[in-house]
């Protein structure tokens, strides 16, 4: 039997903030008690907290370790594990990979990404040598001619455990803006001027011939499994509406308020980004998360593309809702949106993943973390 106590802690359970001892017990939460422990082998914490282990549903994380400046690509699979080191420092004991299928001629080497990044999961997962649980997010972009061919060989990946379906065509959702969009082309391309619109007139082509073609193939192909689908970049209520009539069941970063109180109102779960919280906005110019917060229309938080982000934004939001709610966007709430029934919460019988934080100033700061009750930063 392999335990440890944890005593002189902030415990922050489902329902409250708890002074006490936390015992885990072979992986698993076995005790929560007020009060000091007298054992001489329990942990002080000093009365720091004890938070869940994160929950993390979507990141593009490991993009940015696969390529850390621009034309210096680095190894596959040191870049993974970079990327799961991270993860854990930040507090995250389950993690899913978002890796992008289809290509729409902006982001090259995003479909080596995902071939190597599949393949490194793949193999990383069996060795016991990865410190956070990693999983399969599937970003199905459907207006990119080679998404299906992409989507086929992993469609029935055991690791998969959430399928998004995206559409990043100039002129909608996150890029509706076009002047804003045009821009950001030229700048990150040094593409002139014109070869931008002669690319933004053939991407809308694309996606009017291909988009409601490819959308119903990811829904057709995903039915009945019991994997969540998450619409991306949500617009409006009517939008949010016919997604939830066809299945899909998550609105991930709904781009205004419109579309996520519609999701909220007829029962559709709400993604929105940490790093928004954090930084005070979208970087793309759309709805404040903190906006949708006080509106009721976020159940989950997700780091998008900085782990850290998440901790601190929930600690951010505390003071909007309680430190027990704010926690549950970034543990509970993620864990039960992709049926991850035996972790996310402080309650005994659930998975030891869980993490000691330390206030400095307001700013949270992660100073250990367990999962399945061992040592993984």
């Amino acid at each position: 039997m392999t335990e440890t106590i944890l005593t002189h802690a902030r415990i922050v359970t489902p329902e409250a903030v708890v002074d006490g001892t936390l015992t885990l017990r072979d992986g698993i939460i076995s005790d929560i008690q007020t009060g000091r422990s007298s054992s001489p082998a329990a942990i002080d914490c000093g009365g720091e907290f004890i938070i869940p282990g994160v929950v993390d549903v979507h990141t593009d994380n490991l993009e940015r370790q696969v390529q850390p400046r621009v034309n210096a690509r680095w190894p596959s699979r040191s870049a993974f594990v970079s990327h799961d080191a991270q993860c854990a420092a930040a507090g995250v004991t389950t993690v899913l990979d978002a890796l992008c299928l289809g290509d729409l001629g902006f982001d090259q080497g995003r479909d080596q990404t995902f071939r190597d990044g599949v393949e490194d999961l793949t193999a990383m997962s069996a060795t016991g040598l990865m410190k956070a649980e990693h999983l399969l997010h599937l970003r199905c972009e459907l207006p990119a001619r080679d998404m299906p061919g992409a989507l086929e060989p992993v469609a029935s990946h055991p690791l998969v455990a959430m399928v998004s379906l995206m559409d990043h065509s100039p002129g909608v959702g996150q890029y509706r803006d076009l002047t804003r969009y045009r821009a950001m082309r030229i700048r990150q391309t040094r593409m002139s001027e014109d070869e931008v619109e002669r690319r933004i007139a053939a991407l809308q082509e694309q996606r009017a011939e291909l988009r409601e073609k490819q959308r119903q193939l990811v829904i057709d192909l995903f039915a009945g499994r019991g994997i969540p689908l998450a619409s991306h970049d949500d617009e409006d209520a009517s939008e949010v509406r016919r997604n939830a009539e066809d299945g899909i069941r998550v609105s991930e970063f709904p781009v205004t308020m419109e579309a996520a109180e519609e999701a909220a109102r007829i029962g559709v779960g709400v993604i929105a980004g940490a790093p928004n919280i954090v930084r005070g906005g979208s970087h793309s110019g759309n709805v404040a998360a903190i906006d949708l917060i006080r509106a009721n229309a976020v159940n989950v938080l997700a780091s998008d593309y900085v782990p850290p982000a998440l901790i601190e934004a929930a600690f951010h939001v505390a003071d909007e809702m309680g430190l027990p709610k704010a926690v549950a966007m970034i543990t509970s709430g993620p864990a039960a949106m992709c049926k991850l029934e035996d972790r996310g919460a402080l309650v005994p019988g659930l998975r030891a993943d869980l993490v000691r934080v330390a206030r400095h100033g307001t700013m949270p700061v992660v100073r250990q973390v367990w999962r399945s009750g061992e040592r993984i930063a």
